[in-house]
């Protein structure tokens, strides 16, 4: 199911979850300056990852911000959150209103070009708050991200516009993986915030 055209703010999943693609929120000027700010100002470090009990060290940068010195536990590492930068605090306002959500936690990826991607995984940690939204804000390249279905591994797909919001609620990590495929074609810098709720 390709949902490059979606309506907007329609649920794109066709069943067990809802997520709901509002385009692009952020017009084009600002979302380059947003870009700017977050590349230079937000503490970036590679993200870590054990698998098979072996350390990994992707090329993929992230950061962790929030309310407090919340701890995030996934794939088997613990990252501490920073407090929110003034750039992270205003976005965050902007994404609660259009959305109607509360966050209190950011996690943020920076892909370097097309080759970085991440493979098919849910958001499901003990940390979150069960069931809680997940509003992921895209700025830089413009990219796929895809959906699979657990159990009948139905795949649906949407095209994040740069200054875009997806949000995630509801069964939508129970029941689906999500994933950004590497792609050849893009040979510029992404950066994603995902606003998150830590269970307090």
């Amino acid at each position: 199911m390709d949902l490059f055209n979606a309506t907007k703010n329609a649920n794109i999943l066709p069943f067990d979850g809802e997520v709901k693609y509002y385009g692009s929120v952020i017009n084009t000027e600002k979302a380059q300056h947003c870009f700017d700010q977050l590349l230079q100002n937000i503490q970036w470090e590679n993200d870590k990852a054990i698998i098979f009990g072996k350390l990994i060290i992707t090329k993929r940068k992230v950061a962790w911000y929030g309310d407090k010195p919340f701890d995030y536990t996934y794939s088997k590492t613990t990252k501490s959150a920073l407090y929110w930068t003034k750039e992270l605090l205003e976005l965050k306002k902007i994404i609660e209103n259009k959305s109607g959500e509360k966050f209190n936690s950011c996690l943020l990826n920076l892909y370097h070009n097309g080759d970085e991607g991440m493979a098919w995984h849910s958001d499901g940690e003990k940390d979150l708050k069960k069931n809680g939204a997940i509003g992921s804000l895209s700025f830089g390249a413009e990219r796929k991200f895809l959906f699979k279905h657990k159990e009948t591994k139905q795949t649906v797909s949407v095209f994040l516009e740069k200054g875009s919001l997806l949000v995630m609620k509801g069964t939508t990590q129970t029941n689906w993986l999500h994933r950004l495929p590497p792609t050849k074609k893009v040979k510029s810098s992404r950066i994603n915030l995902t606003f998150r709720t830590i269970e307090i």
